[in-house]
């Protein structure tokens, strides 16, 4: 800490209670990758229009690159590293594998988690619905037929029990 004014905090995690001391100014951003660990919160525009930030907080999708860690506060995070069942993947993540639905992977944490929160909100979201709720998200290298129809696939696994 520099001196300024802190403050703590306590948040979930992936499952796991965090109690830090903060900054008030502090992003959830920082405190996921600097504080946490968890890298795979990317940090991208800093403005909330790309996405590659994008958690969940209590089950919504939030931009960690606006939202203070204050607000998390006795709040459920869950970032992409907690989206997996040990070594069993989210069915989500599952079909942007099988249906290469990433190229660097810079975007794709962001994506599996707005489109995991998409499909918790609808269980079948139809092609519009999918590509209204991802406006949010913006992929520069794969275009969009693959991660709608990742999307598609994992929806009809969860719908059929698989989560």
């Amino acid at each position: 800490m520099t001196g300024r004014p802190t403050m703590g905090v306590t948040l979930t995690v992936n499952g796991r209670r965090q109690t830090l001391t903060i900054e008030p100014c502090e992003l959830l951003v920082d405190t996921l990758r600097d504080r946490v660990g968890l890298t795979g919160t990317k940090r991208s525009c800093d403005v909330q229009v790309c996405g590659a930030c994008t958690v969940l907080v209590n089950g919504a999708p939030v931009s960690t690159c606006t939202y203070l860690t204050y607000e998390a506060r006795d709040k459920e995070v869950l970032t992409i590293e907690g989206l997996a069942q040990g070594e069993t993947l989210h069915p989500m993540q599952q079909a942007f594998i099988d249906h290469a639905a990433l190229q660097c992977g810079f975007c794709t944490p962001g994506m599996i988690l707005a489109a995991t929160a998409l499909v918790r909100e609808r269980p079948r979201p139809s092609v519009a619905e999918i590509k209204h709720y991802m406006r949010g998200n913006i992929c520069r290298c794969t275009g969009y037929k693959k991660i709608v129809d990742a999307i598609q696939a994992a929806a009809e696994a969860i719908a059929g029990g698989a989560r």
